[in-house]
């Protein structure tokens, strides 16, 4: 479900799952972090993130593998690989990034932003919760104001507005992030993982207090989130009523 190339010092990870819009599984969250892991013993100097088709990634798969045993936990394995690897990752948010998909693009450390993309997090849309993690690396790149309307309305940030809050890096398509990819290539490592390692040291790897982890757990457990689900079968809009 992914397909891996290598120019130089720069290695490529194209999501192929272009028939479900990129959308992640259990496995290909494996392949990515696979694949990135590596990339850095290979020693490449840096990682490109990108989307076969028009999405980057259209988040989890709400076919089924997002509310399987085991999904929150492989995609939080593989968002924390993209924020340790030493080396820089860059993605290449060639179309929309939603959900999970704005959660990969906000574990690397750039992010090259084709016109037509756009972020979203839809969690409150479907009766569930992003993690903290999430939530204040996203308040980090774009402010608290932002962050606030992302998270509590589901509205989408658009690539132009993601630009001047600083969540695109550059706008651009897969070539221009290639590009820049070689340019950082050539830059001193040791000095790009120390800075790397300071960015990160941005308030977002404390581990959530007992009523944040509660309340991710309820959220996910609920009712609501089954009726989320069924409505979604259904095509019609979900009734929560906070149960």
């Amino acid at each position: 479900m992914i397909g891996i190339s290598r120019d130089g010092d720069v290695v490529t990870v194209e999501l192929q799952r272009e028939e479900r819009r990129n959308a992640l599984t259990t496995q290909l969250c494996v392949e990515i972090r696979e694949a990135v892991e590596r990339a850095v013993d290979e020693d490449a100097r840096v990682v490109v993130i990108t989307g076969r088709g028009s999405a980057f990634c259209a988040g989890a798969d709400l076919t089924g593998d997002v509310y399987a045993e085991g999904f929150t936990d492989s995609l939080a394995e593989t968002l924390r690989t993209l924020v340790d690897a030493p080396i820089p990752i860059v993605a290449a948010v060639n179309g929309p990034a939603i959900g999970a998909g704005t959660q990969l693009a906000l574990a690397s450390d750039l992010r090259v932003v084709a016109p037509g993309a756009r972020f979203a997090v839809p969690a409150v849309k479907l009766g569930i919760s992003v993690d903290r993690w999430t939530v204040r690396r996203l308040a980090s790149l774009v402010g608290g104001g932002p962050a606030r309307t992302v998270m509590l309305t589901s509205d989408a940030i658009e690539a132009d507005e993601a630009f001047a809050r600083g969540l695109a890096n550059r706008i651009g398509d897969l070539a221009d992030a290639q590009a820049w990819a070689q340019e950082i290539a050539k830059l001193a490592p040791l000095s790009l993982h120390a800075h790397k390692l300071f960015l990160n040291d941005d308030g977002t790897r404390g581990e959530p207090g007992p009523e944040q982890t509660a309340a991710v757990a309820a959220a996910w457990l609920s009712e609501d989130a089954q009726e989320a689900r069924q409505a979604r079968t259904e095509r019609r809009d979900p009734v929560f009523r906070g149960r």
